[in-house]
């Protein structure tokens, strides 16, 4: 039925249109009743459950940074099955993002390519709602994903990144730092060892108790993921979000003009598929058991979820995929993940549960 709507009506409308209302009908979903009763046949299964984190998350697969920019729906997402919410990115400054349109489909290669640029109220605004969700005895794992404001200068970074940490991370279960959406002037940048790992650590510091992860982008080398990971072992983060978006578009099925016409922007979707398993690969490689690794990025169906945590990942994420599945994406996956056998249980990732 999903497809049928998508096909019809989701596709002849606006992408960041058709989200806002999407978005809007699922935050719904605990207000009107209807979400806990979708709970009842959507939960995961408790053979799925996955501890890491110093947390137990009730699913390997939960919904990435981007979709719930601002902690509003977290419950609602939870409902629908999935295991853990990233939410944000958020600032430090309230801003409202690039200007529209600034998010566009590619149905051909069921991929999205956005420039969104970190719209969203401010860390400030969004803490007292993670504290409220927080609070909630049934609820997925929260993770709140900060990164620079827009108006900030890349040498001014590290005290915008703090005064974000300082907000939300006593109320989230793990803070991700994004150094890596290709839609915040210089924001890469900091992806440089000189400029990251002062970041990272003063961040780390700032956390306290809370779980720290770094966020990555595909586009860079294999070398340059090795030093990102040597520098998290280094630093005693809690692990490595890989990937975000790619500028690359490269192999796209989409017509070339199109592409042209959409300029810049972060692809994510199918296409982001292979170079984000093999930056798993890699971090996998380089990292303790220990250490978590988040997987993200091209990630659709269970048999891709299957195989990131078979290559090593602790947990999975997915975003671009809601777009083309529909609501019952996560449930259908927890589904197949138990038809399958899976258990939580690799101690080479260091996410066991029984």
């Amino acid at each position: 039925m999903y497809r049928l709507l998508f096909s019809l009506i989701l596709t002849r409308l606006d992408p960041e249109f058709a989200h806002t209302v999407a978005f809007r009908v699922i935050r719904a979903l605990p207000v009107t009743g209807v979400g806990q009763l979708l709970r009842r046949f959507l939960r995961p299964d408790a053979s799925l459950r996955v501890t890491a984190l110093g947390t137990t998350f009730p699913s390997p697969f939960g919904v990435a940074a981007g979709f719930d920019k601002e902690g509003l729906a977290i419950r609602a997402l939870g409902q629908l099955g999935f295991g853990h919410v990233e939410v944000g990115t958020l600032t430090a400054r309230a801003q409202p993002g690039n200007e529209r349109p600034r998010m566009f489909r590619l149905v051909a290669d069921r991929a999205v390519i956005n420039r969104m640029g970190f719209n969203n109220h401010g860390s400030a605004a969004a803490a007292s709602r993670l504290e409220r969700e927080m609070a909630r005895r049934i609820r997925p794992v929260i993770g709140a994903n900060i990164g620079k404001s827009r108006v900030v200068e890349v040498d001014d970074a590290i005290d915008d990144y703090l005064q974000s940490t300082r907000l939300v991370a006593p109320h989230s279960d793990y803070l991700a730092v994004n150094v890596s959406s290709p839609n915040t002037p210089g924001l890469r940048g900091l992806q440089e060892i000189d400029r990251l790992a002062p970041l990272l650590s003063a961040v780390r510091d700032a956390a306290g108790a809370t779980p720290v992860l770094v966020k990555i982008a595909p586009d860079l080398s294999d070398d340059e993921v090795r030093r990102i990971a040597a520098l998290a072992v280094e630093l005693g983060l809690a692990g490595v979000i890989g990937t975000n978006t790619t500028i690359s578009r490269e192999g796209l099925r989409s017509d070339p003009a199109t592409i042209e016409r959409i300029g810049a922007g972060g692809l994510s979707g199918a296409p982001v598929r292979a170079r984000s398993l093999e930056v798993l690969h890699i971090l996998r490689e380089e990292l303790p058991e220990t250490m978590c690794v988040i997987s993200v990025g091209g990630v659709e169906t269970a048999a891709d979820v299957m195989e990131r945590l078979d290559a090593g990942a602790t947990l999975v994420q997915g975003y671009t995929g809601f777009i083309y599945r529909g609501p019952l994406w996560a449930a259908g996956i927890n589904r197949a993940l138990k038809r399958a056998g899976y258990r939580a249980a690799t101690p080479r990732t260091g996410a066991a549960e029984s």
